[in-house]
């Protein structure tokens, strides 16, 4: 195993015991407003927290780029993790029992390792650059179908930017029309993982943040998924624009969201 995805792994794991535990003492999770539709707790930046310092102690030098606690320059400007130590916040919060810890490390401008473990599944996704992905350490594949047609589709509703409602609202539609079935769980990390485990065949939402889909997107790469933006490109990680699947999911999906999706959207 790859050393840095032995410390993410360890980081996560770590992380995610802590949310678990936090269940026991549901009236010490404190919970706070970042923005619109935007929830935080003391759990996630206590996740947080132990993520970097569990990376650290390990790596001193690294750079971090986490959702709670922003940028953190090291001297070593070519490795940064980028981490979201509870993607699925609302979920937490309501506790519904989908959400996940997500650690990549990006190294010379190129992930390199990824982990994003879900404590309330015990479930382990990771994957190292080149060496495909596993779940539990099992190696997992996104699934490879024809076209839309009997797929299941994950997406994520545009909450922090409702004034796109009703395009987004067109280009499910249209989606919907023509695959089997569509999720919306309430978390990208997961969602991008589920692509590499061929539980969905296919993933799409726009106004994400890096650390929303870093790991995800490696895992999913690795898994042999296809990740673009809307545009087709790789700007995925800068536009919070992303698609996913394999080559005849990708294309209708994107073909969809150009035929309905307003500028706005499509930048």
């Amino acid at each position: 195993m790859h050393p840095m995805l032995n410390i993410a792994i360890r980081a996560a794991r770590k992380a995610g015991n802590h949310i678990a535990k936090s269940l026991e003492k549901t009236d010490s999770i404190h919970v706070s407003s970042k923005g619109l539709n935007d929830l935080v707790t003391n759990i996630d930046k206590e996740a947080e927290a132990i993520i970097i310092e569990t990376i650290k102690a390990s790596y001193p030098d690294h750079c971090f780029a986490g959702e709670e606690l922003g940028l953190a320059e090291g001297r070593d400007k070519e490795c940064q993790w980028i981490i979201d130590p509870l993607d699925g916040t609302a979920n937490f919060v309501r506790g519904l029992p989908h959400y996940a810890v997500s650690i990549a490390l990006k190294m010379r401008g190129r992930m390199e390792v990824a982990c994003v473990y879900d404590p309330m599944r015990n479930e382990l996704f990771t994957a190292t650059r080149g060496q495909g992905a596993q779940l539990n350490s099992q190696r997992i594949r996104a699934s490879q179908p024809r076209d839309l047609t009997g797929t299941i589709i994950a997406t994520g509703f545009p909450f922090k930017a409702k004034q796109h409602s009703e395009s987004y609202i067109n280009i499910l539609g249209s989606v919907f029309a023509d695959c089997a079935d569509v999720r919306r769980a309430g978390s990208a990390a997961l969602d991008l993982c589920y692509v590499a485990a061929g539980r969905v065949d296919g993933f799409f939402e726009f106004g994400l943040k890096p650390w929303d889909i870093a790991a995800g997107d490696l895992i999913a790469r690795e898994a042999g998924a296809i990740v673009t933006d809307f545009s087709g490109n790789t700007n995925y990680l800068a536009s919070g624009n992303i698609v996913c699947g394999n080559a005849r999911v990708v294309k209708p999906l994107l073909s969809k969201i150009r035929a309905h999706g307003n500028e706005g959207m499509l930048k």
